[in-house]
Formats: C-alpha cells, sequence, structure tokens
C-alpha cells in the first residue's frame, strides 16, 4: 500500500625479482614470466575455479588452462610451460602451478554454478575465487544468486569480457551481456553492486596504460609491476563510485582520464567481504596455445604490455593474498575474557514504538494497519510515497571483542507498483558505517525488482567489527512516481 493512504506518512618478459614480496620463496620461470615458488607445501593453497559451463571454448574461443578437466594436473601433473597443458590459458594455469600455492580446478561444460550445495564437490563454497573467462551463455537466475553470494560472503570474482558483438555461439547473448545481465538481474543485489558497468563498444587496438598506484598489489604485486595492458578488439567499463565507492580502475585506454569514471580497462572492487576485478580483452589472457583448429592471439606474452603480471597479480589479490584486504576478524579470544552470548540490538522488534533504540526518520517505525509486521504489532516502513523521497533507520552497537561470530539479521518485504522487471527505480541499502559516519561496508542493496510476497530473512556475517562500535543504518530512495515499500521486522545482532 502507498504511504500516502495512511493518516502518518597478457606479455612475455623477465619479471626478476617478481617474488620479493613473498617470504621465504624461490623463483621458477614458466613462460617467460619469474614465478614465487611457495617454500612449503604444508601451506594452505588458495582455491582457484575456472569455469567452461558457458561456451568459453566456442567457436575460435579456447579459455581453459588445460585439457584435464576437472583436475588439470591430469593432463601433466607436474607442468613446466604452458604446452604442458592444453588451451589458451593455459601459461596462467601453469603459472599458478608452478608456484605450489595454488589448488586449480576447472568447472566442465554441462554443470552448473552452485553456492552450498554439499553434493557438488565444485561448488563455490569450496574455492577462493572464481574465474568467468569470458562467459557466451547467460547464467540462470540460480546461478547469478550463487556467483553474487559467493562474492558477497568473502569470495573473489574474476571477470574477463569481449568486445560488443562477440557472440560466438550465436545464441544472443556476448560477454558483455551476460555480465551486466549478472549485475542488474540477481535476486541478492541488482542496483550496481560492484559500481561498474560493461560498455557495448568494439575497440579494434590500443595500450591503456596503468595509472600511478605504489601500493596497490595488483599492479605492484608479486608477479612483478604492471605498467599496462593491450586492446585486440576489446572494451571499457563506466565506474558509478556513487554506487560502490570501492570500484576503480586500474588501467585506462588513450584519451581516458586515469583514475576517472570512464574508459577504464581493467577495474576492481568489492562486494559484502569479497572482491572483484574485471578485464575488457581475453585476448590478453590467451597465450596462443590451445587445441587444434582454434585461431589464437598470443596476448600473454605481447612484448608491448605486462598481461601475465596483471593476470597473475589478480589472481593473488582475488585468493586473498594482496597487501590489501577487505575487514577481517580479529584474532579469537584466547583467554581472559569470555563472550556471554547475546542479541545486541535494542528494540530490535520495534514493539517500543519510535523513539527507542533506533534514530529513524518520522513514521518510519510505525503500527499502521497499512502493511503487514512479520510478527506483533510493530514494523519498519520505509518508502512507499510514490514521490521522490528518503527515509532512514540507524542504530548504533558496540560488538564485543571477546565474541567470535557476530550475525546480523532482518526480515524484509518489498512491495512494490513499478510494472519493470529490469530496472531498479527504489532501492533500500543496507550499511555498516563507523562512529564518524563513514560507510565501511554496503552489505545489500534491494530495489523493486527485489519485491516479493511475504517476509524473507537477510543475514550477514559482522564479525570483521568485533571490537568496534558500528552505526547498521537503511537508507530507502524512492523515485518520483510509483511506490515501493521496504518494510523491515524482527533485526537481531547475535554474538556468540
Amino acid at each position: 500500500m502507498d504511504h500516502s493512504t495512511r493518516l502518518t506518512r597478457t606479455a612475455r618478459f623477465a619479471l626478476v625479482g617478481a617474488a620479493t614480496a613473498l617470504a621465504a620463496t624461490a623463483l621458477a620461470t614458466v613462460a617467460g614470466i619469474a614465478v614465487p615458488h611457495a617454500a612449503t607445501a604444508a601451506a594452505a593453497k588458495h582455491r582457484v575455479l575456472f569455469d567452461n559451463s558457458k561456451a568459453e571454448t566456442a567457436g575460435n574461443a579456447d579459455w581453459i588452462i588445460g585439457t584435464g578437466i576437472p583436475d588439470p594436473t591430469t593432463q601433466n601433473p607436474n607442468p613446466t610451460s604452458e604446452t604442458s597443458w592444453t588451451g589458451a590459458l593455459s601459461a596462467w594455469g601453469v603459472a599458478l602451478q608452478r608456484t605450489g600455492a595454488y589448488t586449480l580446478a576447472t568447472l566442465a561444460a554441462g554443470k552448473t554454478i552452485t553456492y552450498g550445495n554439499t553434493a557438488n564437490a565444485q561448488d563455490l563454497a569450496n574455492f577462493d575465487e572464481f574465474v568467468l573467462p569470458e562467459p557466451n551463455v547467460l547464467l540462470s537466475a540460480a546461478e547469478k544468486t550463487a556467483v553474487m553470494k559467493f562474492v558477497q560472503n568473502g569470495g573473489g570474482l574474476f571477470i574477463v569480457v569481449d568486445h560488443t558483438g562477440s557472440d560466438r555461439n550465436n545464441d544472443g547473448a556476448d560477454s558483455p551481456k551476460v555480465i551486466n545481465d549478472l549485475m542488474t538481474n540477481n535476486s541478492v543485489d541488482s542496483t550496481d553492486p560492484f559500481g561498474f558497468s560493461v560498455d557495448l563498444l568494439n575497440i579494434a587496438s590500443g595500450f591503456p596504460r596503468a595509472v600511478t598506484a605504489a601500493t596497490n598489489p595488483v599492479l605492484h604485486g608479486s608477479f612483478g609491476n604492471v605498467t599496462g595492458g593491450a586492446i585486440y578488439n576489446g572494451t571499457t567499463v563506466t565506474l558509478h563510485p556513487a554506487n560502490n565507492p570501492n570500484a576503480k580502475g586500474l588501467l585506462y585506454v588513450s584519451g581516458a582520464t586515469p583514475g576517472g569514471n570512464t574508459g577504464a580497462f581493467f577495474a576492481t572492487s568489492t562486494f559484502g567481504s569479497g572482491r572483484v576485478a574485471i578485464w575488457g580483452d581475453s585476448s590478453d589472457i590467451d597465450d596462443g596455445t590451445g587445441q587444434s583448429g582454434n585461431t589464437l592471439y598470443d596476448g600473454w606474452n605481447d612484448t608491448g604490455a605486462t598481461n601475465a603480471a596483471l593476470a597473475l597479480n589478480a589472481t593473488e589479490w582475488l585468493a586473498g593474498t594482496g597487501t590489501t584486504t577487505p575487514p577481517s576478524p580479529s584474532p579469537a579470544p584466547t583467554g581472559g575474557t569470555s563472550c556471554t552470548p547475546a542479541q545486541l540490538l535494542v528494540n530490535p522488534g520495534f514493539e517500543a514504538g519510535p523513539g527507542v533504540g533506533w534514530t529513524a526518520t518520522s513514521g518510519v517505525i510505525t503500527n499502521s494497519s497499512g502493511n503487514t509486521p512479520h510478527s506483533n504489532a510493530y514494523y519498519a516502513w520505509l518508502d512507499g510515497y510514490g514521490t521522490a523521497h528518503t527515509d532512514t533507520l540507524a542504530q548504533a552497537v558496540t560488538i564485543p571483542a571477546s565474541c567470535a561470530t557476530a550475525t546480523f539479521s532482518f526480515w524484509l518485504h518489498v512491495g512494490t507498483a513499478e510494472t519493470t522487471t529490469t530496472t531498479a527505480y527504489d532501492t533500500l541499502k543496507a550499511q555498516v558505517l563507523n562512529s564518524s559516519g563513514t560507510v565501511l561496508t554496503t552489505l545489500a542493496t534491494f530495489s523493486n525488482l527485489n519485491a516479493a510476497t511475504g517476509y524473507t530473512q537477510r543475514s550477514y556475517n559482522l564479525a570483521a567489527y568485533r571490537g568496534s562500535t558500528v552505526t547498521l543504518k537503511f537508507t530507502g530512495v524512492e523515485g518520483s512516481t510509483l511506490q515501493t515499500s521496504f518494510l523491515l521486522d524482527d533485526t537481531a545482532l547475535n554474538v556468540s
């Protein structure tokens, strides 16, 4: 019901000394690039899954690390060069394998992307990073949910796209369409969750240059320094920092402003507790070798670019070994202070009415009969006016350092008069802020596209903020026509 009805309101080059950032390592040279070699086999390995379920080998493409699927080592357990494995991405895979720090796998054609399916050995929950190397088939609704949940809960997502019109299997979907659909049409967050969109361009050639960033782990990582890339028919992305301030461009095409919002050839971002990287041309990861009959281009070893270092540094960062990490939990207490399991929010179900525990826009906390609570009488009703309007709801809370877990949950119902199935006109952001009001993370963004019958419980891990006082804030922003109501009830912040 409308609020107005109620009474109140890729390059081959020697990277000498590239592994100095890793302690106690030795160097091995693979496909002309010096790679850090793990010192001990006992160290936990980073698990990377390369996708081959979305027509990555259609047409002349051959975006696989090897024909040993799902395990590339079945083709050659001790690869020494890019030809040890068969695939246009073999140089990438072999370089990672040679470090001793990675376990690699391929999701085979005909398989489904899942997250939380214990019956699937290649479920994303079993990996630290997922690589989508120019997917040419739209992900199903369930697959999009799986990918978004994987990133939101701490996974790394490496996206490689190509130019518009690069529909290799002629099914009507090329990689720009596949990725834009993933980001704008999923059940987790369809309102620009990563803060960038893929441009529908076909840039014939060029050598994008890296921004000056002395401490960026993707541009200056264990595999060497990145100075630039190369375009062999590719595209760019447009950044939307207002939607996600963590979106940043690292390489820019000629004519674009380095650090600007347009013309980014390689960009990174975060979502929830996870990380994202996107690259505008699949030829950069192509090593020129592959299965018979494919027409390939050796961008990986192009001497005019540093594609190999970029691919490998980004892989490392996405897997969680870069020098800049998302918020991570403080060490679990070892003694002295114990945690008392508790629910920390004041007035969690709003039954004490307005003004207790929460700071809210007038009329948000209500027992209006215009909508239905999840339980009892009171609930929070943000927006629903059918006019340009913003509502907020917030509460500051201190999360004890002595507790190992902290889970924020709430029940949400979205009702809307919007009829579109593609455009998010009205949004609700759930965010964590510090004591100065700076947004630390956006847990999720909901919109009119999430409209459904009844309430759904949403839960988020806040263990990263143990020992801190943070503000949990909801911000609902409604457009100028057709109402969307965001109803919240039965919130909780449980620690144990």
